[in-house]
């Protein structure tokens, strides 16, 4: 395979350049990423599809990865209860290193290639559910030994990977492949591969709660009632949705059903009864 995430920069003698040379250098990089994840839109529709029917059967999802990939995928598995009121434990992440170590970014532990798989058996994970391995070289042995335990145990995977014809898309029954070609520091995947991987892993998990039914129109309607800026913006939500004139007779009926779609449901039976 061709380790495209490590060929030489584009850019010779960056500590040369003033800061305004620098930024413009780094956005136009930066704007190549949305192309590179448009020709893979193909592939991301297959995965998404994959998780969809999972998730809709029971099953669980599991981003699994190590570095700036899988710590982005902690931040985006996080905010999913909150902002479509899942249960926790329907989305997870399993990071090299362990999710309780985030900050301290133990990047040994991803040269460990059973490890990660033994920490989806202690999730006892099943084919009914699905993983994700995320590895912007596509070699990382935390990722790729765990995609090998899941196919030879019928588990579902996918991978999102930043070279093409890698041994862990090989091992992915949905491969992600979104080349975004050398880093504007040379190696340093954090950069590119680490924006393309976030704007991925927003596509998935926002895709997938809009088909599981957490969205209606373009509102999250199950969005958990965390402060006081989410439930005044979900009590706005209802009164618009619900067609309610009066503040604060629509936040009542808010905080006593507890969400937006509930509060709808609970409006919906009562109109019925009449």
């Amino acid at each position: 395979m061709t380790r495209i995430t490590e060929q030489p920069s584009a850019h010779r003698h960056l500590e040369q350049k003033s800061i305004a040379e620098i930024t413009a250098l780094i956005n136009k990089e930066d704007q190549s990423v949305a192309l590179a994840i448009e020709k893979a839109l193909p592939q991301i529709n297959q995965l998404i599809t994959a998780v969809v029917t999972q998730l809709k059967n029971g099953g669980r999802m599991f981003y699994l990865g190590a570095g700036s990939g899988g710590r982005l995928s902690v931040l985006d598995a996080l905010e999913l209860p909150t902002t479509y009121g899942i249960q926790k434990g329907i989305v997870n992440v399993v990071l090299a290193g362990g999710v309780e170590h985030l900050a301290e970014a133990p990047e040994e532990k991803e040269d460990e290639p059973e490890t990660g798989w033994q920490e989806l058996v202690k999730e006892k994970v099943s084919p009914k559910d699905i993983v994700i391995g995320i590895s912007a070289s596509g070699t990382t042995p935390f990722v790729l030994g765990a995609l090998n335990h899941c196919r030879a145990s019928g588990i579902p995977c996918g991978c999102i990977v930043s070279n093409p014809d890698s041994p862990i898309a090989a091992q992915a029954d949905y491969p992600v492949e979104v080349v975004t070609g050398p880093e504007f520091i040379t190696g340093s995947t954090r950069m590119k591969c680490g924006s393309a991987q976030k704007f991925i892993f927003d596509m998935i998990s926002t895709t997938t709660m809009i088909q599981l039914g957490r969205v209606k129109d373009n509102k999250m309607v199950h969005v958990a009632l965390i402060n006081d800026k989410i439930t005044d913006r979900a009590v706005k939500m209802l009164m618009e949705l619900g067609s309610i004139a009066s503040y604060d007779t629509a936040r009542a009926i808010l905080l006593e059903q507890g969400s937006v779609q509930k509060a709808l449901d609970s409006i919906a039976a009562s109109s019925s009864k009449k």
